[in-house]
């Protein structure tokens, strides 16, 4: 469905879908009319094309009436609008749980248009559309409890390198779940169940054992990688836990450098003095402190002045596509450049394309991980990705001096 007020641009977006083999279309000039149309039809259409500056009903209007009918049908906005609206509008479908294929300036070209199109069709292959949301899984906490009881929990690494050389760091540590009967369970399903339930604390452990016994299995052929795992804020306010981690560490022979804890900058914080107490209690100890999805709350500065972080870690939305936006890419550099006066390693995840890794590389970034590096694995594939990750140095490692500073160009426009 073409939803567009000027006949002219209605027209042309109809006739080069026809070209690309699409027949049949539907057409509305505005938000109102295209509602009407989608109340009527049976079958809606795979995939709608929207202006966004229409009289009668604009297309920001016509997307929030979508997600209010529960009609979740793959976007492309096709406007002439400025940047900073469409990133609103994109991060409205992001938020709204809405699939966006992408942002098109008028007039759209017909190898636009084709290249989302193929897109869109490898997304629904692979069942994959981007944004959509899918309900949760019925897992309850006695499958979640049996499945910590039955060692089921799984452990991913996704990679973490230096971004001027493209040399290993470290590895991100993942927890991964697969049912026997309803399959992978989301993380974020459940460690929020394991948190609800009281669960959080032997989860947690579960999985730091799991990384500190292949830690050493690594440590014997003489890989060491600074291993980041995520720590639960509410694991903060137990009197046990900076015992319990060090114990489980320094029994396999891992010193605690080697170990970084993520804080999620966003999560709440009860009781601060506890908090400070026991993040200071392990850095003590020697290990890495990392303020992690930073940019994502509203405590940022705070935290950063009341506890001893080591390492800032840029939430990917800061990250991915900031090459394509130039508010982004101020953010991203204002971030980087607080963290190197801090004195903080600074880690941007959500890395995927070259042109964000050549753009973190200007900024001065330490640390990046993302699927243009590696995706999460289990252990048994580091070793093939670590021979097909040294093929590619030439290619990360940053380009001569002298080349254009593209966050300036960036800054300009």
């Amino acid at each position: 469905m073409v939803v567009e007020d000027s006949p002219v641009q209605r027209a042309h977006a109809v006739a080069l879908c026809r070209q690309l083999g699409i027949e049949l279309i539907y057409e509305a000039c505005d938000g109102a009319e295209a509602l009407l149309q989608l109340g009527m039809l049976q079958l809606k259409p795979d995939l709608m094309l929207i202006d966004l500056h229409m009289p009668v009903m604009d297309g920001v209007e016509l997307i929030t009436h979508m997600h209010e009918r529960g009609w979740k049908i793959p976007m492309l906005v096709v406007s002439s609008q400025q940047q900073s609206i469409l990133n609103a509008v994109q991060e409205l479908s992001s938020t709204l749980g809405l699939p966006m294929l992408g942002l098109l300036a008028k007039p759209m070209q017909r190898e636009q248009l084709e290249s989302v199109l193929q897109h869109y069709s490898q997304c629904k292959q692979r069942n994959a559309l981007p944004s959509s949301s899918r309900p949760p899984i019925a897992v309850t906490s006695a499958d979640l409890c049996h499945a910590i009881d039955t060692d089921q929990l799984q452990v991913h690494y996704q990679p973490k390198v230096d971004i001027p050389t493209g040399l290993v760091r470290g590895m991100e540590v993942l927890a991964r779940w697969t049912h026997p009967e309803l399959g992978r369970i989301p993380p974020d399903q459940f460690v929020a169940l394991a948190e609800k339930e009281n669960l959080i604390f032997d989860l947690s452990m579960q999985v730091l054992r799991k990384t500190i016994d292949q830690a050493a299995q690594w440590q014997h052929t003489g890989f060491y990688p600074r291993l980041a795992i995520n720590l639960s804020p509410l694991l903060l306010d137990s009197p046990y836990i900076v015992t319990a981690i060090c114990d489980m560490v320094t029994s396999r022979g891992i010193h605690p450098s080697q170990v970084v804890l993520e804080i999620t900058e966003s999560a709440g914080i009860e009781h601060l003095g506890r908090v400070i107490a026991v993040l200071t209690r392990l850095r003590l100890q020697g290990f890495g402190l990392s303020l992690d999805d930073y940019g994502t709350g509203f405590s940022s500065m705070q935290q950063l002045a009341r506890l001893p972080f080591t390492e800032l870690k840029i939430d990917r939305s800061f990250v991915h596509g900031a090459h394509l936006r130039s508010n982004l890419c101020v953010i991203l550099d204002s971030a980087l450049d607080m963290a190197k006066r801090l004195e903080l390693t600074s880690v941007a995840e959500g890395i995927e394309t070259l042109e964000d890794w050549r753009l973190l590389q200007q900024c001065g970034c330490n640390v990046g991980q993302g699927y243009l590096i590696g995706r999460p694995m289990p252990a048994e594939d580091i070793p093939g990705w670590l021979r097909s990750h040294r093929m590619r140095l030439p290619e990360l490692r940053a380009p001569q001096a002298g080349s254009e500073n593209k966050v300036e160009a960036l800054v300009r426009a």
